[in-house]
């Protein structure tokens, strides 16, 4: 037998040991939500693993991250979620929410990078913007003589003049997304900090003002569908829309994206972290799920076999920004031990 089916044969006993007081079987196919961006490079895993024929395949459910994680920590039980996505990592109050539902014992795996892109049609005006200017265009408030007042910005010119001349409309996800979560706070709260008046803000006010999105407008919520977003800029030349690198790269016969502070979104330079918005990406195991629904711990192999994720693996073809060497090497190790994430890994 060799070493990963022996690995993967210790975690499913232990799962089952762990899920004693869980319900008897009620279902043989894994159960994933989550994150929008996550969807597409889960979602050929699923197919390639069910088409193995050893399992079937995993159903998906695209619920954006925050309400993937919320869901996923409802409890313990094949009524909840063996495995959710998530385009930004959990957060200290999620994972305590999940300890207060019993679930106690989750493995995390990041499992590569992704950057947020400003993007439009190829025949709409391209945009250089610094983050200062997406801040401007998009926060709720704005400082105007040393004051924070209600963003009254109309066009993107009204801003700097080297913009177009043209009304600021910009498409993005919902507060339930993990994709909103780190363009609110990788884009927009950068791009506040680089203002003086952020400086005098107490902490409490920070993510009040910095984080918050205007909602006269400006931005137009379009739900966990990020399709949605690329085909109404493919239609309409006037308008910008925030999604996952990959939509962009699906789309590049079609789309464009703006470079954010001279750098544009170039999948050497998000790996590196040296694109302003480049964020990573994860998915949590329940790990009292493990021998109890089956084939949790062989889909988690497969997601992060050097097949899917190596340098020429699969999900590289479909757009992930694969780990480096090493955090691959990581990962498999994470396979086989499967540690509990705790608190402390969160700070």
């Amino acid at each position: 037998m060799s070493k990963l089916k022996t690995a993967l044969t210790s975690i499913a006993l232990a799962g089952s040991l762990a899920a004693i007081s869980v319900p008897a079987m009620a279902r043989d196919t894994i159960n994933i939500v989550g994150s929008s961006t996550v969807y597409p490079f889960a979602t050929v895993v699923a197919e390639r693993f069910g088409n193995q024929g050893d399992f079937p395949t995993p159903k998906l459910e695209s619920t954006g991250s925050g309400g993937g994680l919320k869901i996923f920590c409802q409890g313990i039980g094949t009524n909840h979620p063996d495995i959710t996505n998530a385009s930004r990592r959990i957060k200290a109050s999620e994972l305590e929410l999940c300890k207060s539902n019993g679930v106690e014992e989750i493995t995390e795996f990041r499992i590569g990078s992704d950057g947020i892109v400003i993007a439009s049609s190829k025949e709409a005006e391209h945009m250089d913007l610094t983050l200062q200017q997406l801040f401007l265009a998009l926060g709720e408030k704005v400082p105007v003589d040393g004051k924070w007042v209600k963003n009254s910005y109309q066009n993107w010119s009204d801003i700097d003049s080297s913009l177009p001349n043209k009304k600021i409309v910009v498409m993005g996800p919902p507060p339930t997304s993990g994709t909103r979560d780190s363009f609110n706070e990788l884009a927009l709260a950068a791009g506040c900090d680089t203002l003086p008046e952020a400086a005098e803000l107490a902490e409490e006010e920070h993510a009040a003002i910095c984080e918050s999105i205007r909602e006269d407008g400006a931005f137009i919520e379009a739900g966990e569908n990020d399709n949605l977003i690329v085909q109404k800029l493919v239609g309409d030349k006037n308008i910008y829309g925030v999604f996952g690198y990959s939509f962009l790269e699906e789309n590049a016969d079609r789309l464009q994206a703006a470079k954010l502070d001279g750098v544009a979104p170039e999948p050497e330079l998000i790996a590196e972290d040296k694109y302003p918005v480049a964020r990573s990406m994860f998915f949590y195991v329940k790990k009292a799920h493990i021998g109890v629904v089956p084939g949790i711990a062989e889909y988690a192999a497969e997601f992060v076999s050097p097949a899917a994720m190596g340098p020429n693996g699969y999900l590289k073809d479909v757009g992930l920004i694969v780990p480096t060497r090493d955090a691959l090497m990581d990962l498999q190790k994470k396979l086989k031990e499967m540690p509990n994430l705790t608190a402390d890994d969160l700070k």
